[in-house]
Formats: C-alpha cells, structure tokens, sequence
C-alpha cells in the first residue's frame, strides 16, 4: 500500500450528458470543478454512456496498474459541499481498504441492499438503526431543498456499502483481485462488490463526508431482476 498523501485521486464517473454538459450541468461535474483548486483530481467521465458501471469501473481498475491511485467511483448526482472531499477520503484509506459514506455493519440472508433488511410480497423494510452507519443528503422533491439522512455513527466497519461513492487505492483491488461483476449493469453492482471484497479479506468502512445526493433510488422489475441474480450467484 503507498503513501495515501502522494497517490493522485481518479473520479471515474458514468454520464449520459455530453463533456460540456457534465461539468456545466450535473451536480458532480460542476462541483468537482468547483473545488478543483483545493482538491485536485483527475477525472475520467464516459459521457453518453451506455455501458454498465462495472464494466467501466474494472477498465479503471486495469487501467490503473500503470498509474497507482485512489480510486473514487462516483455517481454524476452527487453535490459535493466539502472541498476538502478528498482530504476526507485519503484519512478514511488509512483506516479501511474501501471507504464509502454510507452503509451497513451487518449482512443478512436474502438483504437486498445496504439499507434494507429485506424484500417480501416487492415490499422492502429498512434496516434495524443500530447497523447503519453513515449519512447522505437527499433532495426533497417537492421544494428542492436537501433532507439529510443521518444512518448512524460514521468511522464504522461495514459488511455493505452504498454504491453512490466508492473509493479505494488501486493497488488494493489489484493485488487483492477484487472486481465488480459485469453482470451487474446498474443494480446490485456495489452489493456484489462488497460481498467480493469481504471474500478477499479487504475492510469497509464510511467516513464523514458532506454530499447531497439526487437519487432517491428506483426499485423497480430491473431491480428486482438483478435482485434474483445476486442471489443466485451468492446462493441464498
């Protein structure tokens, strides 16, 4: 593992936007450009895409064993407000090899995310407050103010991650041989990878980092589609 303080950040981030419009129009885009100046990071965007997040996540992965770094998978709906962002991140890859902001301390049989227990009837019941850790702001739709949503206490070892920021040096996935599963497009694409991450014996953890988040999540027949994937691939 190198030194967290020299390895450059490389923000890997999925658009359907044009370049321009990315960091003109997209929450990410135009804050990322923003902070640039206190935070410097170099940003790979796949603009107009069509291709899934875990196809393009592993490319960066590859790519990335002839130019070491942190690693940041990130979606384009995320509104930084902190521009120390990844002073917040390299402090969390000293505690845990996979840092994210949001998360689950447990894993239960059949959980279809981080956040909920579990699915019945296509009904979803969140998580007991005790495992949860972590805090995102949401957008309310209706007047577009952000609602914060605090899970729990942050700093803590997670099982699960969500999937709306990921980071990690890049040497880490590598030499651990830890890769999202292609199969997985969209949904379930953060599930399996914490599930392989455990299996390689790489730790999880969340950290304070201040966001809002535009999406509120879609659970829909994709998604439960990719749910019957992920378990049969887990055979649960």
């Amino acid at each position: 593992m190198q030194d967290t303080e020299i390895l450059p950040l490389r923000v890997i981030c999925a658009t359907q936007h044009s370049m321009d419009d990315f960091f003109s129009k997209t929450l990410t885009g135009v804050t990322l450009e923003k902070f640039s100046d206190v935070t410097p990071a170099q940003v790979i965007v796949h603009t107009e895409n069509k291709v899934g997040l875990s196809t393009l996540y592993n490319q960066a992965i590859e790519e990335a064993a002839q130019s070491p770094c942190i690693l940041v998978f990130m979606h384009d709906d995320l509104e930084i407000l902190d521009f120390f962002w990844g002073d917040r991140i390299r402090k969390g890859l000293q505690a845990f090899d996979i840092v994210g902001l949001a998360g689950n301390t447990r894993r239960s049989p059949l959980q279809p995310s981080w956040y909920f227990r579990e699915i019945k009837d296509d009904h979803v019941t969140a998580d007991e407050p005790e495992f949860l850790s972590g805090a995102v702001g949401h957008f309310d739709e209706e007047n577009g103010n952000p609602l914060i949503s605090h899970y729990g206490e942050i700093e803590r070892k997670c099982k699960l991650l969500d999937g709306l920021l990921v980071a990690a040096e890049s040497e880490t996935l590598i030499k651990s041989n830890t890769r999202f599963d292609d199969q997985f497009s969209f949904h379930f694409y953060d599930m399996d990878f914490c599930r392989s991450a455990e299996v390689n014996g790489l730790s999880m953890g969340t950290i304070g980092l201040a966001v809002n988040h535009k999406s509120m999540g879609s659970y829909d027949q994709t998604w439960l589609d990719a749910n019957d994937r992920y378990i049969s691939k887990w055979k649960e």
